[in-house]
């Protein structure tokens, strides 16, 4: 860890400003810019927090949920308890799992899927990003078909390779997508917000999963290859999936 990676880190006014006001991390912050534009979520909802340690979206998500609404966390880390939410420790991708995170809503529907997961940073930007993109198709996989006709999704993702595809096909999924920019992400950081509200019915009728689409967009661009022998894809330039352990 650098010297000046440190000291940025202790003089971040964010980082100031959640230790004052409570919040677990920075990234409060940037949902809070997104609740303030885009406002996906409503008082009485039922939220899904996939990716939530620390628990900084959760707290601001139970804030704007109130005493009627739910809000459900997931998360590979231990995350400390708060009023009004409930937290599962596992891998979203594990059916036990999966099994766990819909019994907790008691059969209500979910009205908004909130997603700040990131990848364990390599340093290797290339790989990075391709991971990013890849968490991020697996939050669309498993979380969308429970989202309710007409509810929200909002994940982080890094730029790079595949953003495109992933924005075209929660385009298809979603009435509006929004690319967004919180003023309180870091000056160097590459991250970017979607914010994506009004789901279609049945998805549009779409049969392609969002990480399927994203794929063939990148094979179509010369960015992967579909395997002739097998279903393995190989990599060209950096892009391969990639699952967090």
């Amino acid at each position: 860890m650098s010297n000046r990676w440190y000291s940025e880190h202790r003089s971040d006014p964010w980082r100031r400003k959640a230790r004052q006001e409570g919040y677990r991390a920075r990234s409060a912050f940037k949902l809070k810019e997104i609740q303030e534009k885009f406002a996906p979520i409503r008082d009485g909802d039922a939220v899904l927090d996939v990716g939530c340690a620390p628990g900084g979206w959760s707290q601001v998500a139970c804030e704007l949920v109130g005493r009627d609404g739910i809000v459900v966390g997931v998360d590979l880390q231990t995350t400390s308890p708060i009023e009004g939410a409930h937290f599962i420790v596992g891998d979203i991708q594990d059916s036990l799992i999966q099994d766990s995170t819909r019994a907790a809503f008691q059969e209500r529907v979910i009205n908004t899927v909130i997603s700040d997961i990131s990848p364990e940073i390599s340093g290797r930007y290339d790989i990075d990003q391709a991971i990013s993109i890849d968490l991020v198709t697996m939050v669309c996989d498993f979380s969308l078909p429970l989202l309710n006709p007409g509810g929200a999704f909002i994940t982080k993702v890094f730029q790079g390779p595949g953003l495109d595809a992933l924005v075209k096909a929660l385009k298809r999924r979603f009435s509006k997508v929004h690319r967004f920019s919180p003023i309180s992400s870091r000056n160097a950081s590459s991250e970017i917000y979607l914010v994506c509200k009004n789901l279609k019915p049945h998805h549009g009728g779409l049969v392609q999963t969002v990480g399927d689409e994203i794929i063939d967009a990148l094979a179509r661009d010369g960015i992967v290859d579909h395997s002739d022998d097998d279903d393995d894809i190989v990599v060209k330039t950096g892009f391969s999936v990639h699952r967090r352990d």
